[in-house]
């Protein structure tokens, strides 16, 4: 005999998966915003390659392997370059080692699959750290939170795409291109001001930058990056050491 399926599971079911499409939009139009600075950095990331006289799959190649957008804009120049490989390895740690301090708060519990977890932590940029941050507590889920990294990357891949079809239009490069990179993180400095529990974490950075420009100006960006890391951790030795309030206490 065959089961007979109660009407109270089928509209159980129905609800669960509408809930969870709800979940998947809500994650592309959270990735929206985000996508507004990503598309047109991968575009400069494209023109840039080019530029650079470097082979036209480096891009999308970058972009799947290495889902970091100032780390691959970085690269760029070091391949251009022919950077040693010692130097690299070092950049891309320090560069790439703020991430570590990502995952303290960022939600990856939600996310149970083990390989949708493996991709959440790959895809863990900036700029989906930041879109998750605003996001109420009660309002995050697996779902969402995928789709929004999973869009985030797909306009880097395609930006960078755009970015190789237009560079092989132009009779000649474009200069200034080096500028989207600090743009998009002075949009992402001034979004951290606006959350007061990242205002330590702005104001650290920029002591860092302060003290690199007198102490070492001829490698500022390298010395500010050590500093800051340096700082990130002390702050959070400091947090972490802090005793909790006792249940009686006002």
């Amino acid at each position: 005999m065959h089961d007979v399926i109660a009407p109270t599971q089928l509209t159980a079911a129905a609800p669960a998966h509408t809930t969870r499409r709800r979940q998947i939009t809500a994650g592309v139009r959270d990735s929206f915003s985000a996508g507004l600075g990503i598309f047109p950095l991968g575009i400069a990331l494209g023109l840039l390659v080019l530029q650079a006289g470097l082979p036209g799959w480096l891009a999308p190649a970058l972009s799947m392997a290495a889902f970091a957008g100032s780390l691959e804009l970085l690269l760029v120049g070091m391949l251009a370059t022919v950077t040693p490989l010692a130097a690299v390895a070092l950049t891309v740690l320090v560069v790439n080692f703020r991430h570590v301090f990502y995952a303290f708060s960022f939600p990856l519990h939600l996310v149970k699959n083990r390989w949708a977890k493996a991709y959440s932590v790959y895809a863990m940029i900036d700029e989906a750290y930041a879109v998750n941050a605003s996001l109420p507590e009660a309002e995050r889920s697996a779902p969402r939170l995928l789709a929004m990294q999973l869009s985030c990357q797909t306009y880097w891949v395609g930006g960078g795409l755009v970015g190789l079809a237009i560079g092989s239009a132009l009779p000649a490069p474009i200069k200034g291109l080096e500028f989207a990179l600090c743009a998009m993180f002075t949009v992402l400095t001034l979004d951290a001001f606006r959350s007061r529990r990242e205002i330590p974490a702005a104001l650290l950075a920029a002591a860092s930058v302060t003290a690199a420009l007198i102490v070492t100006p001829g490698i500022a960006m390298f010395t500010a990056l050590l500093l800051f890391v340096v700082l990130l951790l002390v702050r959070h030795a400091l947090t972490t050491r802090r005793p909790a309030p006792e249940a009686g206490d006002a």
